[in-house]
């Protein structure tokens, strides 16, 4: 006949042994669930960064340019830092009120670029800040960035080259296609400057971007 007391005894160590086992197990699942609540109130803190009102609306009258990469990147857009004849500086526009730059769509990279005013025509002198100009950095063919300031295939002056399929676009004239695809001149965007800042002096003359199917 089994001995009762020792049964008694075998069950109580058992059960030390599991509430003993339980007790971490629910403060690591405590833990765990805090950590991951801290993680997701973070995530959602850094959205709200990257997601302020205005970051994807298109540059507006009076907004400032910065520097969009490398290691000047948000730095505002000077007249005295554009060497002539290029190369671009790549660039967003910012909201001098909100400070909010307007990085949320990639339809807003500007390419700034500084020429002698008597080597513009004259549409896009009339645009230009002092022989400063500044088109949409999207091609018109595809939608890929325009990346390269080259040699064009038809001259000896530089222009804009998109390198996914080779569209060049002449910066001295609105931009206009000079060899490749793209069915369209880039956007072309006015500026003015002020005191010793470049600005935004009318929102983009021209479609941003790629021609839409359908």
């Amino acid at each position: 006949m089994p001995d009762v007391g020792s049964q008694t005894e075998t069950d109580k160590t058992e059960r030390d042994v599991v509430t003993a086992c339980a007790v971490p197990t629910r403060r690591f699942l405590l833990a765990s669930a805090l950590a991951a609540g801290a993680s997701v109130a973070a995530g959602r803190s850094a959205g709200a960064q990257d997601d302020q009102p205005g970051s994807d609306e298109r540059p507006q009258k009076n907004d400032l340019l910065v520097v969009s990469e490398g290691p000047n990147a948000g730095q505002v857009v000077k007249p005295s830092d554009l060497k002539p004849g290029g190369p671009p500086v790549h660039a967003w526009p910012k909201d001098p009120k909100t400070a909010v730059v307007r990085d949320g769509s990639r339809l807003n990279e500007i390419l700034v670029i500084r020429f002698d005013p008597a080597e513009l025509d004259d549409d896009t002198r009339a645009r230009s800040a002092d022989g400063i100009v500044a088109y949409s950095a999207i091609c018109t063919h595809a939608g890929c960035p325009v990346t390269a300031w080259v040699k064009g295939e038809a001259g000896d002056k530089n222009v804009l080259k998109c390198m996914c399929h080779n569209s060049e676009y002449d910066a001295r004239a609105s931009a206009q296609v000079v060899f490749g695809p793209a069915p369209r001149r880039l956007a072309a965007l006015p500026l003015a400057i002020a005191g010793d800042s470049l600005v935004v002096a009318a929102p983009f003359a021209g479609k941003v971007g790629a021609q839409q199917a359908g």
